[in-house]
């Protein structure tokens, strides 16, 4: 399959995540091959960004997003999935499009038989393959969402790093078979994001039914400082 040169994220990545709507993301693993329209994804402006991984700098969890473009940038979240971004802007920018929906259009099959799975061992895709028969699920909620989108892939933080435009890679990512017109682009605030939820930097197909179901970041709640009395001389604290 045709994949999309190196130069193609050698850009902002505002303004790459439009352009990639519609693009066919894969994974060619030893279980076999998932590609992926890709429908819904957020753009994250690494050291200028309150909402990105890469705002307070250089980590070992991050060094991806400060290296060259055109590879993925995998993290572990909630300490059970998996996201995928497509790391833009030459080095040491940092910024990155995170993947957020797809509609599966090669390897359903397999897809589906990793999101019924139990394993938590995402790092191999034979344990994935496990079926869980009492769940079934939708063919429109396969990739519906970064993390079930990483699942059906078969990604993990193994393949953090990857070079989507390498000849060789088990990741890539190649053009669209039809080229939206922008009027079928839609734009809006990110999802689960607590600092510069104002900037509308998702985008989506419009009307796609494998776009995500929007759920806007609840404002974090302060804690209550346990109340404390006056205390004693011989140290009894008083109410």
């Amino acid at each position: 399959m045709n994949r999309l040169p190196r130069e193609f994220f050698d850009r902002s990545a505002t303004d790459v995540a439009p352009d990639v709507l519609g693009c066919l993301f894969w994974h060619h693993s030893p279980a076999g091959l998932v590609a992926a329209r890709l429908v819904e994804v957020e753009a994250y402006e690494g050291l200028a960004d309150p909402a990105s991984h890469a705002f307070r700098g250089h980590t070992a969890r991050n060094a991806v997003m400060f290296g060259a473009p055109g590879h993925a940038y995998v993290y572990f979240t909630y300490g059970m999935h998996f996201c995928v971004n497509l790391v833009c802007q030459p080095a040491g920018r940092a910024e990155a499009v995170l993947l957020r929906a797809a509609e599966i259009t090669h390897g359903t099959a397999l897809a589906s038989r990793r999101r019924r799975g139990r394993s938590a061992d995402l790092a191999s895709d034979l344990a994935m393959g496990g079926v869980d028969g009492s769940r079934e699920v939708r063919t429109i909620d396969l990739a519906r969402g970064p993390a079930r989108l990483c699942q059906a892939l078969g990604i993990d933080r193994a393949l953090d790093g990857a070079d989507v435009c390498g000849p060789d890679s088990p990741l890539g990512i190649g053009p669209p078979e039809i080229v939206l017109d922008r009027d079928m682009i839609c734009t809006g605030p990110r999802v689960g994001v607590s600092q510069a939820a104002d900037r509308p930097w998702r985008y989506w197909i419009a009307g796609d039914r494998h776009v995500s179901v929007f759920r806007p970041a609840k404002p974090r709640r302060a804690r209550q400082k346990p109340v404390s009395g006056s205390a004693a001389k011989d140290g009894t604290m008083h109410r």
